[in-house]
């Protein structure tokens, strides 16, 4: 296995470098450098993330950036590891885990730019390192899918590709993301050192992460009787909270919700078997691995909170009071249901939400459900309507095959909104109802095109989904019903 590779050579890429995770210590971490990724080729790019990160555009078509962002060649002020982490998956303590397959170069413009596929680290176990090029589109695509709709997330940079051949189901080549975020901290972080009753270096990283990220949470003595741990798990709480309300208010279903793919920062992470409902319901489970459900859409509130609990139990030790813990994450049970029933009136055109928004919601979600009603573009179509306020609504009576239970919900829907300045209620729903989603069957239809080395999808829908809320006229069959074929796509913690 490679060792880190020196932070003063390299490849300069114009970037000013920090590694303040490394100087945490290696308890932390294993240094390594990533493993070289045989004749890579560019697959996707987002020149939106490249600014972000203060690096030129033009520099992500660079034969050098490209080996470098493939793990061929070190980056100049860059220090190479990979974290160590535990956790919960599928509810059952796991042990030991880690990134088997990321490498983190380091911090820049607040960023943690990370290698995904970068080959083999100690905390790897059964796995060969490697991401293979289905996967890495997804993700790539998703993630800045889930920053156009205004979701809290991960980002990507790019993906690269390359021959070498990688077996899953079935043989596979590979790929890299490079992925970036504030901080990739996970709450099996804290697990791990909790686990290992290293108290010691549990303080050193909650206090790495309250200094970084959450500073009022020493500051404020309002916050949980002025712990700044039980601070810290009230924060967590409640960024997690707004997350999970805005993921149900579009339909998205992460899939593998371990509290080792959980951020400490309330960030979508780890997009692995998610899915955007198609059909909308609630019982949907997206992972072809959760044979038990565990992670079917409707449950992903309270898995969010089992995993709250599981971060509280890892901070005990350094909040010691349990009426401390346990009020930070009462928080959970208030904060979530605010933030998806004002999600929810602000999809119905309404900017705040009152009890009779919140049953117009649920009455509409019983509909779709009996009607069997594609989530998506219901709601797009109701703002469409919404905005025109026409007597006609047959654009939306003729989503469902019985219009029985909707034609009453109209109406009364259609007296509130009434009450609404109409431009406003539209407006609002519009930019709030997305007419775009990554469905399954558009990412399938990416890969399939990019195994051939078209990567012509992969840049049209980085394009729509960046602007999801946008018409689009050119790109109208991304908007459409799913095809029938759509429904068999299966996919798992492969994937």
């Amino acid at each position: 296995m490679n060792t880190a590779l020196n932070s003063q050579e390299g490849l300069h890429v114009g970037l000013a470098w920090n590694n303040s995770f490394a100087h945490l210590g290696t308890d932390f971490y294993a240094p390594l450098a990533p493993q070289p990724l045989p004749a890579p080729y560019w697959v996707g790019r987002s020149t939106t993330v490249a600014q972000t990160l203060g690096l030129d555009p033009a520099a992500l078509g660079s034969q050098e950036l490209l080996e470098a962002l493939s793990g061929n060649r070190p980056i100049s002020g860059t220090q190479t590891l990979a974290s160590v982490y535990s956790g919960h998956q599928f509810g059952v303590w796991a042990g030991q885990l880690g990134d088997g397959r990321a490498i983190l170069l380091g911090e820049t413009s607040g960023q943690e730019v990370q290698l995904k596929g970068a080959g083999l680290t100690p905390f790897s176990r059964m796995g060969d390192g490697r991401a293979v090029l289905r996967s890495s589109i997804r993700e790539f695509l998703c993630s800045e899918a889930m920053h156009g709709l205004g979701i809290p997330t991960s980002r990507a940079l790019c993906v690269t590709g390359s021959d070498a051949p990688v077996r899953r189901e079935e043989m596979e080549t590979a790929a890299v993301v490079t992925r970036v975020a504030p901080s990739f901290i996970r709450f099996g972080h804290f697990e791990h050192f909790c686990h290992h009753d290293q108290h010691g270096q549990l303080k050193i990283l909650a206090d790495y992460v309250i200094d970084r990220f959450y500073p009022q949470c020493r500051t404020d003595n309002s916050l949980v009787g002025g712990n700044p741990y039980a601070a810290l798990l009230q924060a967590v709480t409640e960024r997690t909270a707004t997350m999970v309300a805005l993921w149900q208010s579009v339909g998205f279903c992460h899939g593998v919700m371990n509290t080792d793919n959980m951020s400490i920062l309330g960030l979508t992470i780890d997009y692995g078997p998610f899915q955007f409902l198609d059909v909308y319901d609630p019982g949907h489970i997206c992972n072809h691995s959760d044979t038990q459900g565990r992670y079917a859409f409707y449950k992903q509130p309270n898995v969010a909170y089992w995993n709250l609990l599981c971060l509280g139990q890892a901070l005990m030790p350094l909040i010691e009071k349990q009426e401390l813990a346990m009020a930070a994450l009462e928080h959970f049970k208030t904060a979530f249901p605010q933030a998806l029933a004002q999600r929810m009136a602000m999809k119905l055109g309404f900017a705040q939400s009152h009890d009779k928004h919140q049953r117009l919601t649920e009455d509409v979600l019983r509909l779709l459900v009996e009607g069997r009603v594609d989530y998506t573009i219901f709601w797009r179509r109701l703002s469409l309507w919404a905005r025109e306020r026409r007597t006609d609504d047959s654009s939306v009576r003729d989503l469902f095959m019985d219009a029985s239970g909707i034609d009453p919900w109209l109406l009364h829907y259609s007296e509130l909104l009434a009450q609404q300045p109409q431009g406003l209620a539209a407006d609002l729903m519009l930019k709030t109802n997305p007419k775009f989603v990554l469905r399954n069957h558009l990412g399938e239809l990416a890969i399939q095109a990019a195994k051939t080395k078209d990567f012509t999808l992969v840049h049209q829908l980085l394009q729509v989904l960046e602007r999801p809320f946008d018409e689009h006229p050119a790109f109208e069959s991304f908007a459409a019903f799913p095809p029938d074929w759509a429904g068999g796509i299966a996919i798992s913690c492969s994937s």
